[in-house]
């Protein structure tokens, strides 16, 4: 499974590191506990007082999902709204409640349940927007934890550098090889703290936001094709306006040879011929 946050972040250790390494730098000068545990430690620390812990304790989650994000296919949801569409048109939208196992998002049975239901068209939209704006809340709380975390992680990393020059020069008038050393030992706390910030806490940020309006993009089309599903339109018509949401090389791939029909169909010749022979008979008996 690919993914392009967890590769960006290696490939930028990578680059980072090795360029130190190309210097001649070493790896273990790198590592320092005592500073690492101030960034770190400090940056949690940070976090956890600034949100709360049903928030805080989800984050190797929410990394996770940052890295590994949860795909739905759009042209499978359209075509199975294509299908609901052609179900209901023809046995009724209660003939759809055998199908809400099927449904390929959680949202699309949500929608599908409502309407079987038997709510109007309003309480299906006053549903879905309580919805979206009670995910959209708990989306930005995970992803302003993350921002937070990489606000804090420099400046805990400031102040372990400074703390460390306080040692330092508390040491002054010893070796002078031993006080380079140490001041710049006392530098590798801000390393970690604008090396963790810029390229682990604010990237997953934007990955969460991301996949976020990804997600109240799909979940707006899944609305749009169960509310013109719950009126009745026809399901050419509900396909063709789902589908403008793609790019228009899936478009045309999808209606290839589909002739749609975004009026009332045309009265045939039978029907024709109905109309005129009862108006002719309406103007005889006038």
């Amino acid at each position: 499974m690919k993914s392009a946050t967890l590769s960006g972040i290696i490939l930028g250790t990578l680059a980072i590191f090795g360029a130190f390494l190309w210097e001649g730098g070493t790896i273990a000068a790198l590592f320092m506990l005592p500073a690492m545990l101030i960034v770190f430690g400090g940056t949690f620390a940070a976090g956890l007082a600034g949100t709360n812990w049903e928030v805080f304790r989800k984050i190797p989650q929410l990394i996770y999902i940052a890295f590994f994000p949860k795909k739905y296919n759009t042209e499978e949801i359209i075509d199975q709204i294509f299908h609901f569409a052609i179900i209901s048109r023809k046995e009724g939208i209660l003939a759809l409640e055998n199908q809400l196992k099927e449904a390929l998002h959680p949202q699309l049975s949500k929608f599908l349940e409502v309407c079987i239901d038997g709510a109007d068209p309003d309480t299906l939209q006053q549903i879905a927007d309580l919805e979206i704006s009670n995910i959209t809340e708990r989306h930005t709380n995970n992803i302003n934890l993350f921002v937070k975390m990489g606000g804090y992680s420099p400046t805990m990393g400031i102040i372990g550098t400074v703390m460390g020059l306080i040692s330092t020069l508390a040491a002054a008038g010893s070796d002078p090889n031993n006080l380079i050393h140490s001041i710049a030992s006392a530098f590798i706390a801000t390393m970690w703290g604008i090396f963790m910030a810029n390229l682990v806490w604010l990237p997953i940020a934007d990955k969460l936001r991301f996949i976020h309006n990804k997600e109240m993009t799909l979940i707006q089309l899944i609305l749009s094709g169960i509310q013109a599903l719950q009126i009745g339109e026809i399901p050419s018509v509900i396909q063709a306006r789902l589908v403008s949401s793609l790019p228009i090389a899936e478009q045309k791939r999808i209606l290839y040879g589909k002739e749609i029909n975004y009026s009332a169909p045309k009265p045939t010749d039978e029907v024709k011929e109905n109309i005129i022979s009862f108006t002719q008979k309406d103007n005889l008996t006038k």
